[in-house]
């Protein structure tokens, strides 16, 4: 399975490159973004050294990586991403820049992600997310996911099937 350019109403999904690091550092520099899912903002260097790695491909053969920056108006506004297998199922995430949010961002990026992953050989696709951050939880539900009884490291797990 091979990341492709995804389109949407107002968004382009461009697959994620090196050369997104030093515009996706500025997206992402707000340290509030980290509150629920943890760590700090990077440096450009650092994600350059993260993007990189992704670029690469998991060294699992089993595990596909997917990766996409979110353009608004040609501009990057976040990230989608997908982590396939092994076997038929698609983990998924998102974050928008502070900037950009609400503004329906995330949940059209990820319901076009869902939407996408259905027309490969994903048959689920499940989200992990903080029951206290009530945005992410939105973006879960408007791309169909629907929250489970079962919770990893505090987190609700969310799950669609095809």
């Amino acid at each position: 399975m091979l990341v492709e350019a995804i389109a949407t109403e107002r968004l382009r999904l461009l697959p994620l490159r090196v050369e997104h690091a030093e515009e996706m550092a500025a997206v992402l520099a707000d340290p509030a973004l980290h509150t629920y899912i943890g760590g700090a903002p990077s440096t450009v260097e650092r994600l350059r050294v993260r993007y990189r790695h992704l670029e690469a491909g998991s060294p699992n053969p089993e595990i596909t990586w997917l990766n996409w920056v979110i353009s608004l108006d040609g501009r990057l506004t976040g990230t989608v991403q997908a982590t396939v297998g092994p076997g038929p199922t698609a983990e998924i995430a998102w974050v928008v820049g502070t900037a950009w949010q609400g503004r329906g961002i995330a949940k059209e990026a990820a319901k076009a992600l869902v939407e996408w992953l259905g027309r490969q050989s994903v048959r689920t696709v499940v989200a992990h997310v903080h029951p206290d951050h009530h945005a992410s939880v939105a973006v879960a539900t408007a791309a169909g996911l629907e929250p489970t009884d079962e919770t990893q490291d505090g987190e609700v797990r969310f799950r669609y099937s095809y």
